[in-house]
């Protein structure tokens, strides 16, 4: 393995290989710390960011960060590389990536073709030298479009996921929401319900009743129930009416374990749900959601740091052509990122990771309540990853889940962000909404005393089956 060194301030910093180098490198997060591997100060953090940046790219396919006898995600990033794909930029060193990125030669089509390129730890390496706004520049100009029964993904379009939880998977309860969402034009990313409880059973009986909502009412969406991988594919082998088969994900394979999955499960559910056809306009039909710590709190990090790991759950899920990959930014706690500042740089991190190695990234712009952060925090990084071009966000009555308790962003949110941004829902979501009387041809709602009386008896004819 390769040392690696800078002199800063008449001080010699010495890093020993390249996961130390990437960890110390990182801006600093509470993740990062707890697991004894963050820069000691500011000063060093500097130094392993001025280190990172003289490295060659080409030293990423020289060492990994995990062994490739010990990971199967390692071997997953090795073997499924793209040398030619690579080649463009093959000369370059993290800080000339930086500066090419930024740069008019990366445009939409350049970064489209350079995706499988590039491996986790080389877009993760050259994040922790870039500012929000290079993070930002960068991610706009890239699009990855998918499709199932809309297209997301689109340029100056911003999808939401309706979430309509309830802590005892109540249909009525469940439908309110979903009304209440619809409204408002959520739910053209997924209508998707994080269950009470996982049994079969309740996961069939929430399936059967999404497809009902969606089947008679024609909404050109798509329904997931996010329950273990292993239940979505009993409940097709069932005949369960299954859209979208769900899965959390991380960047080892220690991590994935501590899941309930592998590669080998992940390949199984998607050619389940391919089998199905279900799809009217594509047949992307995985949906992940990943965020950073996952793999330090299950202690299956092998020392690596939180953001370089969470960067490499996204070429688990690009091997699998995912409809939605979802960071659920700040789910896992104040232990891994700590205030709203850390949430916000995370956020742009992870969205920019995603994009820049081809996967259709969305955030959930949330914080639990024992974090230093509040909806303000929110706000701010929900305007941020606007302009930055985020391919969906969560929808929730009043951005509080009460079945999850934690804090998210609502179906006004995302009103107020296509506003102020001029962003629209997916085309097809949008065609329908104006079709339905629920939104007018300038995508302002039209929320009166009177719903549109078929929309009223179709939801009203659900909520009681």
């Amino acid at each position: 393995m390769t040392a690696y060194r800078y002199n800063l301030s008449n001080r010699a910093y010495t890093f020993v290989n390249l996961r130390e180098l990437l960890a110390k490198a990182t801006p600093l997060r509470s993740g990062d710390v707890l697991a004894g591997i963050a820069a000691a100060d500011a000063e060093e953090r500097v130094a392993a960011q001025m280190a990172l940046a003289e490295l060659p790219l080409k030293a990423f396919l020289n060492e990994a960060v995990i062994p490739y006898e010990d990971d199967e995600v390692t071997r997953l990033i090795v073997d499924e590389h793209d040398a030619e794909a690579f080649e463009p930029i093959s000369s370059l060193t993290v800080g000339d990536f930086r500066n090419w990125l930024l740069s008019e030669n990366a445009d939409e089509e350049t970064l489209a073709r350079l995706a499988p390129g590039l491996t986790p730890e080389m877009v993760a390496a050259v994040s922790k030298i870039m500012r929000l706004q290079d993070l930002i520049l960068v991610a706009q100009r890239c699009r990855v479009v998918t499709r199932f029964r809309n297209t997301i993904g689109l340029a100056e379009r911003m999808a939401t996921r309706l979430q309509p939880n309830d802590p005892t998977d109540n249909p009525g309860g469940i439908a309110a929401s979903i009304l209440d969402g619809l409204l408002y034009g959520s739910g053209d990313a997924v209508i998707g319900i994080n269950p009470a409880t996982d049994s079969l059973r309740n996961v069939s009986e929430l399936l059967v009743m999404l497809d009902a909502i969606i089947s008679k009412y024609q909404i050109p969406t798509q329904s997931c129930v996010l329950t273990h991988i292993t239940t979505s594919i009993e409940a097709i082998n069932r005949g369960a009416p299954v859209d979208l088969v769900f899965q959390s994900i991380a960047g080892t394979e220690a991590a994935n374990a501590s899941f309930g999955a592998d590669l080998a499960l992940l390949q199984e559910g998607y050619e389940a749900a391919l089998a199905l056809g279900r799809g009217t306009l594509g047949d992307n039909v995985m949906y992940f959601e990943t965020g950073q710590g996952s793999a330090l709190s299950a202690d299956a990090h092998h020392g690596v740091d939180q953001q370089t790991l969470e960067a490499r759950s996204y070429a688990v899920a690009r091997k699998f052509r995912p409809l939605l990959v979802n960071t659920v930014v700040g789910f896992i706690g104040p232990e891994y990122l700590f205030d709203g500042k850390q949430i916000t740089r995370a956020g742009l991190e992870d969205h920019f990771c995603g994009k820049l190695l081809g996967v259709p990234m969305g955030c959930d712009v949330c914080y639990t309540n024992h974090a230093e952060a509040d909806q303000d925090d929110m706000d701010a990084l929900l305007t941020l990853l606007g302009v930055a071009g985020c391919s969906y966000i969560m929808g929730i009555p009043g951005s509080d889940d009460v079945m999850l308790n934690y804090q998210s962003t609502s179906f006004h949110d995302a009103l107020y962000v296509r506003q102020v941004l001029g962003l629209r829902p997916a085309p097809e979501f949008e065609a329908w909404l104006e079709r339905m009387g629920i939104f007018d041809d300038a995508m302002q709602p039209q929320l009166t005393d009177s719903l549109p009386e078929p929309f009223r008896q179709a939801l009203a004819g659900v909520s009681h089956d």
